[in-house]
């Protein structure tokens, strides 16, 4: 064993710099607190409980947050706001705005972004996931690679029913499966239906999914379902086994538009992150720690979404070379593939340079009108609550506007 690695990998800071700074450690001993953490980004009167280990130089910790209360919890280089229950489990690298809430038994990492009271209960897993407020996930729920909006209030919320899963992973073995349950220009404005992902059940991404759906308890769903306020029940199962090539594709417009349409809204999530957010999240420096997170988080989705895009159009030479080997194969699908890869370059570099600053910047102005004149010292929820109909139209139509100009890159007709 090498000692002396070992000893730096877990050098630990003196409990006494945290408890001295209002920290509260019922169990000093057994909490690890690395020399990477600032005791100023740890809030007094936050509590860890015993078995529980804080890391990273970018961990800030809110007033009022609780660590492990039911079991240990390790939280690495995340934000955490006000009031945030972290019960127990691990966390990398994700940002929590106030009063949300993970059960224990959470396998938390990059790229998960949780707003304003959205919660989960014990032993879910998410990755590059990004729940709006008061977005409510059972237990046992696998939901990584996807955006969920929808919901009023704690009493009128989107939920995700115990034992559900995001399939992200096809048996191709690519990954270009994000899928968007809600969306940002309308699920901003808090006053959408709430989506109700049935227990038991799944979603196959990349899918879309409109406000006021029911997924019924039990289905897997492999659509997108565009008309709101839907139920969605299952059809019947094909009837016997059909032809399958793991790495031959048929139609791959689908989940590139989707896959598009994903980023434009995370562009548009971006954007309402540094022009409507920042008035009420920077207040302090637990905030401002909060809003660069998720800032940080938002952009960690971005750069996943065009890597995954980018594996996908690294598999379409050996899907063509089985299209030209295969008599019967649908010739409009082929040149579909063909122009995917040939256009991928170009489209790789806009989606990276993003959607001009002016985009929508009529409808913005409009909306950040009003928004201004709503008092700072409320909450963001509050503020959220008092913009007018026609100011909550024109702030949707602004980010609607960035999520077409991304969704407009791919021109496949």
């Amino acid at each position: 064993m090498n000692i002396g690695k070992k000893a730096t990998v877990t050098e630990i800071m003196n409990p006494s710099l945290f408890t001295d700074h209002g920290v509260v450690l019922p169990c000093p001993e057994s909490v690890e607190i690395d020399n990477g953490v600032s005791p100023k980004n740890i809030a007094a009167g936050v509590v860890i409980h015993s078995g529980s280990r804080i890391r990273g130089a970018q961990t800030s910790i809110g007033p009022g947050c609780v660590i492990g209360a039911e079991a240990p919890a390790t939280v690495e280089n995340c934000q955490l706001g006000r009031g945030v229950l972290l019960k127990g489990g691990s966390f990398t690298s994700a940002t929590f705005l106030d009063e949300s809430e993970m059960g224990s038994g959470a396998h938390v990492r990059t790229g998960t972004l949780l707003e304003e009271q959205a919660s989960a209960a014990h032993t879910v897993g998410f990755k590059q996931t990004i729940l709006f407020p008061y977005v409510t996930a059972g237990s046992l729920i696998n939901f990584c690679d996807c955006l969920m909006a929808g919901g009023t209030c704690r009493k009128n919320h989107s939920e995700i029913g115990s034992s559900y899963v995001h399939f992200n992973f096809t048996p191709r073995q690519d990954k270009a499966t994000a899928s968007l349950i809600g969306d940002v220009p309308r699920g901003v404005m808090l006053d959408q239906p709430p989506i109700f992902l049935g227990g038991q059940g799944g979603l196959v991404g990349p899918a879309r999914i409109a406000y006021g759906t029911v997924i019924a308890a039990g289905s897997i769903c492999r659509k997108d379902i565009l008309a709101e306020n839907r139920l969605y029940l299952p059809p019947p199962p094909n009837s016997g086994p059909q032809y399958f090539e793991q790495a031959q594709y048929g139609s791959i417009h689908r989940s590139v538009v989707n896959n598009f349409i994903y980023i434009g809204n995370l562009r548009a999530l971006e954007a309402w992150y540094r022009q409507a957010r920042k008035k009420y999240m920077t207040l302090d420096p637990f905030g401002a720690a909060c809003w660069n997170g998720a800032l940080n988080r938002i952009g960690d989705g971005i750069l996943e979404r065009i890597k995954q895009l980018g594996a996908l159009a690294g598999k379409m030479p050996r899907s063509l070379e089985i299209a030209c080997s295969r008599a019967g194969f649908p010739p409009e699908l082929r040149r579909q593939q063909e122009y995917f890869l040939k256009r991928w370059p170009e489209l790789e570099q806009k989606l990276r340079r993003g959607t001009p600053e002016n985009t929508g910047a009529k409808h913005r102005d409009a909306f950040l009108a009003e928004w201004e004149s709503i008092d700072r010292g409320i909450s963001y929820l509050e503020a959220v609550a008092r913009i007018g109909p026609g100011a909550r139209a024109a702030g949707s139509r602004w980010l609607q506007s960035v999520v077409d100009c991304t969704a407009s890159m791919w021109d496949w007709k």
